[in-house]
């Protein structure tokens, strides 16, 4: 699926329901954390959606790519301040907050990674370098690579030209 707005992405989606629930988190009645251990964790959740939403505008790949691995890294550090704050003792009313919290951060990460990856197997080299020829030479890879795999999904199992190809 081609996305044409960052907030039409499903991994920046819940970077944003990760940053609420930390909002939510942090604001509430009973939190019993420092100013400064609050702000930071609102800093890192935040910087999670605002360096997916930065990478998927700018104009390169490896651009795309170097934020997505920062989007990720702040994730991380999101699930490290949680993993510190639920060992704290005023923070046994938190728990299942911190857990939901931390499980939200992780699929954050599997999806930036699963994206990065994809991206650096990708011969794109980002929208910047896309022109109309190297659209219709990518475009032209891809329907030949799909045809083929289409071909060979409707040729018994038994065809030699299946062989080695499983």
């Amino acid at each position: 699926m081609t996305y044409s707005r960052f907030e039409e992405l499903p991994v920046w989606q819940e970077a944003i329901h990760l940053v609420d629930e930390v909002y939510n988190m942090t604001e509430s009645k009973g939190w019993p954390g420092s100013r400064s251990l609050r702000d930071q964790l609102e800093r890192a959740a935040l910087s999670v959606s605002n360096n997916i939403a930065e990478g998927f505008e700018r104009g390169t790949t490896n651009e795309l790519l170097a934020f997505l691995y920062i989007a990720r890294g702040s994730a991380g550090e999101v699930r490290s301040m949680l993993c510190f704050i639920e060992r704290r003792e005023g923070f046994a009313y938190f728990k299942s907050q911190i857990s939901d919290l931390k499980s939200i951060a992780e699929s954050c990460s599997r999806q930036l990674r699963a994206w990065a990856d994809h991206l650096q197997n990708s011969d794109i080299k980002g929208q910047r370098h896309l022109n109309e020829k190297t659209k219709r030479q990518y475009n032209s890879r891809k329907g030949a690579m799909d045809f083929e795999s289409e071909l060979m999904n409707r040729l018994p199992n038994s065809h030699p030209m299946r062989k080695g190809k499983e």
